[in-house]
């Protein structure tokens, strides 16, 4: 699967597009705003084009999600007959329009669910696979650590974290598989705990990395 679909114009869905593109596949970033995006165009080449959310998500034969948590449904409403069947990366957080309090981020949801199971029970035909989240948009494509750092899964479709998996290893992390998209529930909160250092001392430069014997 060489054309992938960017539904999201931030740092992430930039960040994620360019990566896409350095590693040979064909990319459309879906905007609310495609105007905005003339000088990314411009730099993209013939491998990257800028379009609507429904043209984005048309084009994508693998799609990412890089939308703030509390319009994300919004935009998936606006391209359900575009992604039937299709895997759809989740990078986003159910992150609250509140500051931080005391460097801890702010959620819409608790430990007894999350924002992709409800994408996922909401928009049944699509295989969501929770990545990226847990990591800032400056680390999301091949970072320089002094180890490969591990990005969490989890994913109702077995063939579509296949897929994940595959270009995680392209994009410089290891995949580790956690089960079913209730394991969201544990995924997500790692942005809280990645934004922690962040906040507090205005370290931004870490990832995780599961240590196995």
């Amino acid at each position: 699967m060489k054309k992938v679909g960017i539904l999201g114009s931030g740092n992430v869905g930039k960040t994620l597009a360019d990566g896409f593109i350095k590693h040979g596949y064909d990319v459309k970033i879906g905007s609310g705003s495609p105007e905005k995006l003339s000088e990314w165009r411009s730099g993209a080449g013939d491998k990257g084009s800028v379009g609507s959310f429904k043209e984005a998500a048309a084009f994508g034969e693998v799609l990412v999600l890089a939308v703030k948590g509390t319009v994300v449904e919004k935009i998936l409403n606006e391209v359900r007959s575009e992604i039937d069947g299709k895997t759809i990366i989740d990078a986003t957080n159910p992150i609250a329009d509140e500051a931080p309090e005391e460097g801890l981020v702010k959620f819409t949801t608790d430990l007894s669910n999350s924002l992709m199971e409800k994408l996922q029970a909401t928009f049944p035909k699509a295989n969501f696979v929770k990545a990226f989240n847990s990591v800032g948009a400056h680390l999301m494509v091949n970072p320089q650590f002094e180890v490969t750092p591990t990005m969490f899964i989890a994913g109702n479709n077995e063939e579509s974290k296949n897929v994940v998996s595959k270009i995680l290893d392209q994009f410089g992390y290891e995949a580790e598989d956690l089960g079913g998209a209730k394991s969201a529930r544990a995924i997500e909160p790692l942005c809280i705990l990645w934004c922690i250092p962040g906040f507090r001392n205005n370290e931004w430069g870490h990832a995780f990395k599961l240590l196995k014997k």
